[in-house]
């Protein structure tokens, strides 16, 4: 995704964390002996690296999260620009992170694992024309065409305020990268995509949301899915309600947006998600369009819809309605939802086999 200019309080959420550098242990050299016993030629033990602390450990948990939402929702983003309608936008297809994109409290876990001043790739959205140009996680970020990157506390900032005027056009972008102490340009060609922000929530509660721009699945949620495939699910159907303008049509932007804020905080207040946080159930027209639609993102992106009904019955009998903060309770309409999503089914399945357009 391209670099964006977001609050240092949510930043942490949407970052991957580098890999640990490889320790490698020196062997001592021995002083010669006149012993004729025989030596052994069994290596000392590798010095074992040091655990992390709760602070790094959180973080690598979090980080690793928010990576496999990226890692399932890239291809629903980059394969379903025509369906999002006046929601795609270019993308360079990576972000970008420095120790000040965080907040305090993991600031010296972030240091310890390798963040400094400068700002690095912490994630390449696959299929992007940053990852096919060849961008790596981990790239320092030196110039963007030739001129010098912000370093420092408003570098992301400053870094948006370069890109932006340049994403405009269709000409590629030139980066000069920093990767292993070697200077590299690349030129990365733009990406139309669905130009949504996938976010971690921050809570234990069952649900998803999307307040027109972003799409945010609580941690609680991830737990549930149990696949890549059900998580895809589950991010299609908040695009579809973001690319309808359901949030919009439901007069409700303002209060999602304020649960999504929330939730993307370090420590979140319970007390501002109780019950449906104030956010009014989908009629199930609204609701079964999303479902319908979500379904032709599913297959145009490369995933399975043969399960979806199974994942949401199982989603309802879970979590029904009567769940406070729970998935059913802002989308109940579950039955109609599936006699919806069987016709749609044989309709997109229809056109697939037929070589049509997969589009409603």
């Amino acid at each position: 995704m391209a670099v964006k200019n977001q609050g240092r309080r949510q930043s942490w959420k949407t970052c991957l964390v580098l890999a640990p550098l490889a320790l490698l242990a020196a062997c001592a050299t021995q002083a010669p002996t006149t012993s004729t016993a025989p030596q052994s030629n069994t290596p000392p033990p590798a010095a074992r690296p040091p655990a992390d602390t709760p602070e790094q450990a959180a973080l690598r948990t979090l980080t690793a999260e928010q990576d496999r939402l990226y890692r399932v929702a890239a291809p629903l983003l980059t394969a379903n620009a025509q369906l999002c309608k006046g929601n795609a936008r270019n993308l360079l297809g990576f972000t970008a992170k420095n120790k000040y994109s965080y907040p305090s409290e993991f600031a010296t876990a972030a240091q310890s694992l390798g963040f400094g001043e400068r700002l690095q790739v912490t994630g390449v959205l696959p299929g992007s024309g940053a990852a096919r140009s060849g961008v790596q996680r981990g790239d320092i970020l030196v110039a963007v065409a030739d001129k010098p990157m912000q370093q420092g506390p408003d570098a992301e900032r400053q870094a948006a305020n370069l890109l932006s005027p340049l994403m405009t056009g269709k000409t590629p972008i030139k980066l000069t990268l920093l990767r292993n102490k070697t200077t590299q340009t690349v030129t990365v060609p733009l990406t139309l995509a669905c130009a949504f922000s996938i976010e971690l929530g921050n809570s234990d509660n069952v649900n998803t949301y999307a307040d027109g721009r972003r799409v945010l699945i609580t941690r609680g949620m991830l737990r549930f899915a149990q696949s890549d495939e059900e998580l895809a699910y589950l991010i299609a159907k908040e695009m579809a309600h973001n690319s309808l303008g359901h949030a919009i049509r439901q007069r409700m932007v303002a209060t999602t947006a304020g649960v999504i804020d929330n939730l993307l905080r370090t420590q979140p207040d319970a007390t501002a998600i109780a019950g449906t946080a104030g956010i009014r159930p989908f009629p199930q027209d609204l609701d079964a369009a999303a479902d319908s639609l979500s379904l032709y993102m599913l297959v145009r992106a490369g995933y399975s819809i043969d399960n979806v009904p199974a994942f949401w019955q199982r989603l309802a009998t879970q979590y029904p309605a009567s769940v406070p903060n729970g998935h059913t309770a802002i989308h109940p309409a579950t039955s109609y939802r599936l006699a919806m999503i069987g016709k749609v089914t044989q309709i997109v399945k229809a056109k697939q086999a037929a070589g049509k357009p997969l589009a409603p």
